[in-house]
């Protein structure tokens, strides 16, 4: 199993609003690079886009019954199965999260996934908090 975690941010704000925000998967564009993405597509539960110069990617919300967890796996339109987590942790008022991507990723993918992947997260994770404060 690979796994790929993003940097950890803290955003102002409660645990309980990011949550929210992420279980409208219309609000997942607003934290992708839009220089990169296109195709995007959204029904609420689930998304798919394509990133430029890669393939088309699809997530689907799976879990998400507590403010400390949003579990999202990919669909059949993504090119190998996958999860991504968001881990959301409140200490007063404010929120410090993360992702986590979990994959069974042969060792030449996962070697040219690797980069472009957590540079991604990284940039999701950024724009939580420019999105959230």
């Amino acid at each position: 199993m690979s796994t790929i975690t993003s940097k950890r941010v803290t955003i102002g704000r409660p645990a309980g609003e990011l949550f929210t925000f992420l279980q409208d998967m219309h609000n997942f564009q607003q934290l992708l690079p839009k220089e990169r993405i296109s195709d995007w597509q959204s029904d609420g539960r689930s998304c798919s886009f394509k990133v430029q110069g890669a393939a088309t990617i699809g997530l689907e919300l799976v879990e998400g019954g507590t403010p400390q967890l949003v579990r999202m796996k990919a669909t059949d339109r993504s090119p190998f199965p996958f999860t991504l987590d968001v881990h959301m942790q409140e200490e007063g008022g404010r929120t410090t999260a993360w992702q986590e991507f979990n994959a069974d990723l042969n060792p030449f993918l996962k070697m040219m996934v690797e980069g472009p992947l957590k540079a991604l997260f990284d940039h999701i994770a950024d724009r939580m908090v420019a999105v959230h404060g």
